[in-house]
């Protein structure tokens, strides 16, 4: 009952939806960075929503399964390898006890997500399985996951199938960099002068590679306050655009503090931050202003598409033909003249 590490890259965590209604107390949220894709691979393997799963930057590593399984791998285009057979990234598929599964390098994205049925069944803290890494909390030990760590899995039903999207996806939507990123203005946006604050709409901003789960540092434009770049700490949020004294805008990311003392020129959309979260180093990008009307209803209708994308499941015909599955079916269902399929042969036997 358990998944081994026997390799991978050096930001492997324990994620899931996050621990909510701790930020009073100074306890970030964490969580995935890019919850659609995380939500999609739970959905996959039939997990409930707030299943952990594991989460990877760059390459995955290689795990062997202790015991009969389904596992999906999505946020990006990837190699995938069970044993000696290269399998499809953004689909479930069944590994046998002890097989060893590789995963490869993700292509024109950054986070990644493998989801095993069952979860991730690490204990929970403060109502939840994310690892925060800055305050060693969560998943295993508050840790990066490392080569020879062993993960508890939860129960699961062996008879469910191995399941695809209709189309073939890795993330529900699409990471599109070349749309802009929407954001609603402030909540210090009075701290800016109005030319500045049209740099951050028709300026280029680019990915750096000062990123973590933590922030995301971009280059662009400068942002300097004409206000003052302290202000007293006040609440923040993951999404927020904080302009330090540097002038270089530092979008918070999952891990983001609960408070922070820079004015916020603006804060992206819910909805976009994991398509930013997705962004490769070194990507071009622009900022959209949109109203906070607009940006709910924005909001809603990603949901409701993303829904949509996940209850649009469909079992996998390589993966589903197992006895209890074709128990399941009805697979003779509207059939009320046997002899017009199988031939006239049929009734010239009774005869």
């Amino acid at each position: 009952m358990s998944l081994e590490v026997l390799s991978c890259g050096p930001m492997l965590s324990v994620q899931d939806q996050g621990r909510l209604g701790h930020k009073r107390f100074g306890v970030p949220a964490a969580g995935a960075m890019d919850r659609p894709a995380m939500d999609f691979a739970n959905a996959l393997c039939a997990n409930a929503p707030g299943a952990a799963t594991l989460e990877f930057t760059g390459f995955g590593g290689s795990f062997r399964a202790g015991r009969d399984l389904r596992l999906a791998v999505t946020g990006g285009a990837c190699d995938v390898r069970f044993g000696d057979r290269v399998m499809p990234a953004g689909q479930s598929h069944a590994v046998k006890a002890g097989e060893v599964v590789k995963i490869g390098a993700l292509e024109g994205a950054t986070w990644g997500y493998v989801a095993v049925s069952g979860g991730i069944a690490v204990p929970e803290m403060l109502g939840g399985r994310a690892t925060h890494l800055r305050f060693a909390i969560g998943g295993l030990e508050g840790r990066a996951l490392a080569a020879g760590d062993v993960l508890p899995l939860g129960e699961d039903d062996p008879g469910q199938p191995c399941l695809r999207p209709r189309v073939p996806v890795y993330r529900p939507g699409a990471i599109a960099p070349g749309t802009p990123v929407r954001v609603v203005p402030g909540p210090q946006d009075d701290y800016f002068d109005p030319e500045v604050l049209d740099r951050l709409t028709s300026g280029i901003f680019e990915v750096t590679r000062q990123r973590d789960r933590m922030a995301m540092v971009l280059d662009g434009p400068d942002l300097p306050a004409a206000g003052g770049h302290d202000i007293v700490s006040d609440g923040i949020v993951p999404g927020a655009i904080q302009a330090p004294a540097s002038g270089r805008a530092v979008v918070l990311m999952a891990d983001a503090q609960t408070t922070g003392g820079y004015p916020k020129i603006a804060t992206v959309l819910s909805c976009d931050l994991p398509r930013l979260a997705q962004m490769p180093t070194g990507t071009e990008l622009r900022f959209e202003i949109v109203g906070r009307d607009a940006a709910e209803e924005i909001v809603l209708e990603e949901r409701a598409r993303v829904a949509e994308v996940l209850g649009g499941l469909v079992p996998d015909v390589a993966g589903a033909l197992s006895s209890e599955f074709l128990l399941a079916c009805d697979l003779v269902g509207g059939i009320v003249a046997p002899e017009e399929v199988m031939g006239h042969d049929l009734a010239e036997d009774h005869q």
